[in-house]
């Protein structure tokens, strides 16, 4: 991607022209950053109690026993979105979905054991274990440029 700026002394109001041959999801999300569009909060329950839940503070998402659960730093919340809602509102540089009932925050990652045959393990910085479904090991993979 190029990126060009001109300063024209007489322009009263900054406008952004995007050249492309086709929309991508790149020119997408570059069209959201620039609208301004914000993320919107995730909350999380605990106990009967409603928590704002900072997406740098979660390591994973998972869909359990037909409720969705994220793990952070302070414990397990309730959320009461679908796993797919909750994977919009999130970062897309920063989670990625690793399965059917699982997204996990890339930056909480400890490391990647590619030694099982068709999956991926997967350590988190706080000690828990996961594994890639092998319809995302592709997309794992390229994402890690392997």
């Amino acid at each position: 991607m190029q990126i060009e700026i001109k300063i024209d002394e007489h322009c009263t109001e900054p406008k952004i022209t995007i050249v492309t041959n086709k929309v991508t999801d790149e020119v997408n999300e570059i069209m959201k950053k620039l609208a301004g569009e914000q993320k919107q909060v995730i909350a999380g329950f605990q106990d009967e109690q409603v928590t704002v839940l900072e997406p740098n503070q979660i390591y994973r998402i998972f869909a359990s026993n037909g409720k969705v659960y994220a793990e952070t730093e302070l414990g397990e919340y309730v959320i009461r979105l679908r796993l797919y809602e909750t994977e919009q509102r999130l970062a897309s540089n920063s989670f990625v979905r690793i399965s059917n009932s699982e997204i996990i925050n890339l930056k909480k990652v400890r490391g990647f054991d590619l030694s099982f045959t068709g999956t991926i393990c997967v350590s988190l910085s706080n000690g828990t274990v996961t594994y890639v479904s092998r319809r995302y090991v592709a997309r794992i993979k390229q994402l890690l440029g392997i």
